[in-house]
C-alpha cells in the first residue's frame, strides 16, 4: 500500500515537473528556438492544429525562425495564429515561406520574463508539496484505519519526503537553465 501512495505521488510529481517545463518553454529568450512556437495553433480545416503539424519549422539564424507550410493556403493562417499568440511576435512572409524574427531582449523585458519564469517556477514547487501533502494524508488515513504501523507510516513518509526533495531539486535546475537563458545576450 504504501509503495502505491508512493508511486502515486512519482507519478503525479512528474506530471508537475512537465507542465513547469512546458510552461518555461512559452517564456521567450533572445535566441530562435523552434519550441517557442509550440503552442501555436492552426485553423486547418476547421480544428485547431499545433503548427508543427502542418509546417516545417527551422532556425535560420540566431535570431530568425523560417517556417515553411506544407499548403500554400495556410500561409495567411499561420500569421494569423503566430500573431494571436501571446509570444509578442510578428511574423514576415516571403513567398511560401513565413520568417519571424526574434526581437531582441532590452533589460527591463528580461527582468520581466525571469519574474514569470520565478512565479511558474514556485506554482510548480506548491504543486509539489500539495501532491506531498495527499500522499502523507493518505499515509495517516491507513494508520487510522490501522492497517499499518507507526513505524512503516514514519518510513513512508520519509519516502514521500525524499521524493519531494528531489523533485523540489529539479523545479529549482530547470529554473537556474531559464535564467541563465534569459540572461544570455
Amino acid at each position: 500500500m504504501l509503495n502505491e501512495i508512493a508511486q502515486d505521488a512519482q507519478d503525479r510529481m512528474g506530471k508537475s515537473l512537465e507542465a513547469l517545463a512546458t510552461n518555461l518553454k512559452k517564456i521567450r529568450t533572445g535566441r530562435a528556438h523552434p519550441s517557442i512556437l509550440e503552442t501555436v495553433h492552426v485553423n486547418y480545416y476547421g480544428s485547431a492544429v499545433p503548427l508543427s503539424q502542418v509546417a516545417n519549422i527551422s532556425v535560420e539564424d540566431g535570431r530568425t525562425l523560417s517556417i515553411s507550410p506544407w499548403e500554400s493556403n495556410l500561409v495567411p493562417d499561420i500569421e494569423k495564429a503566430i500573431m494571436k499568440s501571446d509570444l509578442g511576435l510578428n511574423p514576415s512572409t516571403a513567398g511560401a515561406v513565413i520568417r519571424v524574427p526574434m526581437p531582441a531582449l532590452t533589460e527591463e523585458t528580461r527582468k520581466g520574463y525571469i519574474r514569470q519564469a520565478r512565479q511558474e517556477a514556485e506554482n510548480g514547487r506548491v504543486s509539489i508539496r500539495n501532491i506531498r501533502r495527499d500522499a502523507n494524508g493518505d499515509i495517516k488515513d491507513l494508520l487510522k484505519e490501522k492497517e499499518i504501523t507507526e513505524d512503516d507510516a514514519r518510513r513512508g513518509e520519509d519516502q514521500i519526503q525524499k521524493l519531494t526533495d528531489k523533485f523540489i531539486a529539479e523545479v529549482d535546475q530547470l529554473l537556474q537553465d531559464k535564467e541563465a537563458d534569459l540572461m544570455e545576450i
